[in-house]
Order: C-alpha cells, then sequence, then structure tokens
C-alpha cells in the first residue's frame, strides 16, 4: 500500500512486522516473484516489471540469494553439492570447486562438505543456505525469519555471520522477522504493519 524503499550496497535492513502484515509479500516483490500492482522496483537501473519471464528468472538466478527459515537443501546432495546447485542452475562457468570450499570455509563447514542435510543441525544447515546463497555473488540477500526455526544461540551466530558477510561481499542484506531482538541487528530498521512501510532507524 505504502511501501518506499532505497537501498544500497552493503546495507543491512530489517523488516518486523506481525505474521499476514505484508512481510512475505514484499520478499517476493523484491524476489520479482511477484510484480507490484502499482509502483515499480528498480534493481541496479532495471525496472524489474519490464524484464522478461526468462530475464526475470536470471535475475534470481544470477543477482538475489534467498535464505529460508526451513532451510530448503536438497536431502539427496551433500553440502557442497547444495552449495554448488545455484552455479548449475544458472549454467554458469563459476562451477569450479575452489570458490565453493572458499565459501563453507566462510561459514566454517568445510570439514561438512561431503555430509548430507540429515547429518547436520539445524544451524549448520542454515549456514550451507547461507553458503548456497551467496556462492553466485547476488547484489542482494533476503531472508525469511532465518533465525525462525533456530535456538537463540545459533540465531544469533546466524545474525552475526549474515552481517559479516554484508560487509565482506557488499551485498545487500534484506531480512523479515516478527522479532524485536533479531530487528536490531540491521543498521536500517522498518516495520510492515497492514501493508504500510514505516522507518524506525534511530
Amino acid at each position: 500500500k505504502a511501501v518506499n524503499l532505497s537501498l544500497h550496497a552493503g546495507d543491512f535492513v530489517t523488516i518486523m512486522g506481525p505474521s499476514g502484515g505484508g512481510k512475505t509479500t514484499l520478499l517476493n516483490l523484491l524476489a520479482g516473484l511477484d510484480l507490484p500492482d502499482k509502483g515499480q522496483i528498480i534493481l541496479n537501473g532495471r525496472k524489474v516489471s519490464d524484464l522478461s519471464d526468462h530475464d526475470l528468472t536470471l535475475l534470481r538466478r544470477k543477482e538475489i540469494g534467498i535464505v529460508f527459515q526451513f532451510f530448503n537443501l536438497m536431502p539427496t546432495l551433500t553440502v557442497m553439492e547444495n552449495v554448488e546447485l545455484p552455479l548449475l542452475l544458472a549454467h554458469s562457468s563459476r562451477t569450479d570447486g575452489q570458490r565453493i570450499k572458499t565459501l563453507l570455509n566462510y561459514v566454517g563447514l568445510w570439514h561438512r562438505a561431503d555430509s548430507f542435510p540429515a547429518e547436520l543441525s539445524g544451524g549448520e544447515m542454515q549456514r550451507v543456505a547461507i553458503a548456497r546463497a551467496l556462492v553466485h555473488q547476488p547484489a542482494i540477500l533476503l531472508a525469511d525469519e532465518p533465525t525462525g526455526n533456530l535456538d537463540s544461540e545459533n540465531g544469533m551466530k546466524i545474525l552475526d555471520l549474515m552481517k559479516q558477510a554484508s560487509t565482506d561481499f557488499q551485498t545487500t542484506v534484506i531480512l523479515v522477522t516478527h522479532n524485536p531482538q533479531v530487528a536490531k541487528i540491521g543498521n536500517r530498521h522498518f516495520e510492515i504493519r497492514d501493508g504500510k512501510l514505516t522507518n524506525k532507524t534511530p
């Protein structure tokens, strides 16, 4: 209804709101999964609503990474294969093992490269999901309640990792949550309620 948001490289943005307040709808719009009825979304100078279905798919595969609450790892693939998957789907030439190894080291899980998701803890699975989301060097990382399925200790580790990644890779992170404590982690804070976005940055 009333969303006006301008983001820059390296921003860590948290958007807090209740269930049904519009958080998931906003993420779907930012990911190009849905198109707005009014207004526009511009990414790196391109109006998303003007892109063809093919170009939207390329946008999602190459410029946007997504981290989900429930990890969404492929159970029959190893940790390394899960991280490599976005590159294969994008037909990328960057499927070399060194980049994947670097990212798994970054999230502290290279020693788990040959493990399957069922052998990992919840915190480890979410770290794999973050590595997978970063493997194609996206401009934007969208996180949908990434700590919602974790205990507080592992949740904080995930938040710290995502905040560090936003700085190290100059990736714009947009995280939605219903948890006020999680919302504090960002350098920019917003609240969405009944489809209206309000800037809460101090």
